[in-house]
C-alpha cells in the first residue's frame, strides 16, 4: 500500500503544475486541436512534463501514462496516470472548473489519487484504505437516500443520445431535488464531499479522467461504477453516488442498456 511519500510527491507535483498552468493562462493561450477534436495548449504539455519529471525522480521504477503522450513501462507493477489539465476548454475560456489529476495504479488497482483545482485553490486527495480529503478536511459521501432530496450531476448531456439515455434521462432527472452540470471532475468531487449525491459521466473519457476520482470517491464512501455497472476506469464512462442511492442508480443504468 502507498505511504505518505507517494501522497506528498503527488500533491507537490499537482500544485507546481497548477502554478505553471496559471502562468501560461496569464500570458495568453494558443490552443490547437488534436485529432480527436479536443484542444491542447503548451500548458498541457509542459504541465505533464513537470508532473512526470517529479514522479520519475521520486519513483524511478514506476511506469507513466499521461494524456499528452507520457509513457514509460513499469518495472514493479506500479504506474502513475496523469491528466495535466482536465477541462482544457474551461482552461482556455477562463472558467475555474479545470484541474490537474494524478493517480497511482498498482497491479490494476488505483491506490492514490490527487485532484487539484488551481483557480479554486482546492485539492482533493485519497489513498486506498486511508480515507479521502479536501485539503485537510475528511470527505464523506452524503447519507441521502431519496432522489427528491438529492442533487444529481450530469456530464456529457450532448452524448447521452448515443448511449441510449436521451429518451429517459429527463423523466428520471425530474425525480431529483436539483441538477448540476459543472464539467465532470468537479461534479464527482462534490459527490465525494457530500455536496452532491449522484454523478453520471456519459462522455467518452479516458483512464486519466477517472483514475484519481475513483479512489477519492470510494474512500469517501461513495459507490463508483461505469454505465454498465462495472467497477472500472477503462470503459470510457462512469457514475458514482451516495451509498443510499446505489439502487436508484443501478436501476436507471439497467433501464438504459
Amino acid at each position: 500500500m502507498p505511504i505518505n511519500g507517494e501522497i506528498d510527491i503527488a500533491l507537490g507535483a499537482a500544485k507546481r503544475a497548477g502554478e505553471l498552468a496559471l502562468l501560461h493562462q496569464g500570458k495568453g493561450l494558443r490552443p490547437v486541436m488534436k485529432p480527436d477534436d479536443s484542444p491542447v495548449t503548451a500548458a498541457d504539455k509542459e504541465c505533464e512534463q513537470s508532473i512526470c519529471r517529479a514522479l520519475e525522480e521520486a519513483f524511478p521504477d514506476d511506469g507513466l501514462f499521461g494524456e499528452e503522450g507520457a509513457h514509460k513501462d513499469s518495472r514493479n507493477g506500479r504506474r502513475w496516470i496523469v491528466d495535466p489539465i482536465d477541462g482544457t476548454r474551461d482552461f482556455i475560456r477562463g472558467l475555474p472548473l479545470w484541474c490537474d489529476m494524478i493517480a497511482l495504479e498498482e497491479h490494476g488497482e488505483v491506490t492514490v489519487g490527487v485532484v487539484h483545482f488551481p483557480p479554486l485553490n482546492r485539492t482533493y486527495w485519497a489513498s486506498r484504505g486511508s480515507g479521502a480529503f479536501r485539503d485537510h478536511t475528511r470527505l464523506r459521501a452524503s447519507s441521502i437516500a431519496k432522489p427528491d432530496q438529492a442533487v444529481l450531476s450530469l456530464n456529457g448531456l450532448n452524448r447521452m443520445s448515443s448511449r441510449g439515455m436521451a429518451a429517459k434521462v429527463l423523466e428520471w432527472a425530474a425525480k431529483f431535488w436539483s441538477i448540476r452540470s459543472l464539467g465532470g471532475t468537479l461534479d464527482a468531487m462534490l459527490v465525494a464531499a457530500g455536496e452532491a449525491d449522484l454523478w453520471i459521466e456519459a462522455s467518452n473519457v479516458s483512464p486519466w479522467d477517472l483514475a484519481a476520482p475513483q479512489v477519492i470517491l470510494e474512500e469517501a464512501g461513495a459507490v463508483y461504477c461505469d454505465l454498465r455497472g462495472d467497477r472500472t476506469i477503462y470503459s470510457g464512462h462512469a457514475a458514482a453516488c451516495a451509498p443510499g442511492l446505489e439502487q436508484e442508480l443501478r436501476a436507471f443504468l439497467k433501464g438504459v442498456e
